[in-house]
């Protein structure tokens, strides 16, 4: 599994978060919104640092054409780290809280699109399998060192475990996903 593909499978775990955080939203269960909030924070704040540190430095050193698309994206972590720590000193359920938890999706899915349908074709272009898959480790080793679940730590559940956990977790695309697939997408 190459590093576009990892990155996507935390998107795909992301809108899952985004999905259930929806549904409480609807039931107005404030607890679950709640730690599905701190589940979604983290999910994006170990992305954000395997992004800016490993995956758009190196990026942008195979290619000067991804220039704007990184420096756009960085950006757009930015406003959602802005939108985070607001939201820390905000009371859960409050309506400014549930607000910017908006926005804050809003902003996430609109990154992951455009970096899913625009930058990852032309980082696949313009570079070779090995790079992606180079970068692949380095990115699961990142994940690692900050202490997040790890394509390895699943490898060994069976198919159909994970087609449940994906299904409890609401990952989108999953009944195309094949076993590793799943297995880099779903929460533990």
């Amino acid at each position: 599994m190459d590093a576009l593909a990892l990155l996507t499978a935390d998107h795909n775990r992301v809108r899952g978060l985004f999905a259930r955080f929806e549904e409480a939203k609807e039931a107005e269960d404030v607890a679950l919104m709640a730690d599905l909030c701190q589940q979604i924070f983290t999910e994006l704040e170990v992305h954000t640092s395997i992004e800016e540190d490993i995956f758009y430095p190196e990026v942008r050193d195979e290619s000067e054409d991804l220039q704007e698309v990184v420096d756009e994206g960085i950006e757009e972590h930015h406003v959602v780290d802005v939108l985070m720590e607001e939201m820390k000193a905000l009371e859960p359920g409050s309506d400014e809280w549930v607000a910017k938890m908006t926005v804050l999706i809003e902003n996430v899915e609109h990154h992951a699109e455009e970096e899913e349908s625009e930058m990852f074709p032309e980082v696949r272009s313009q570079t070779s399998a090995e790079f992606l898959d180079s970068m692949a480790e380095k990115l699961e080793s990142r994940k690692k060192q900050l202490g997040a679940p790890t394509l390895a730590d699943k490898i060994d559940l069976t198919k159909a475990e994970l087609d449940e956990k994906a299904k409890e977790q609401q990952i989108p695309g999953r009944s195309k996903m094949d076993h590793d697939e799943l297995a880099a997408t779903v929460a533990p």
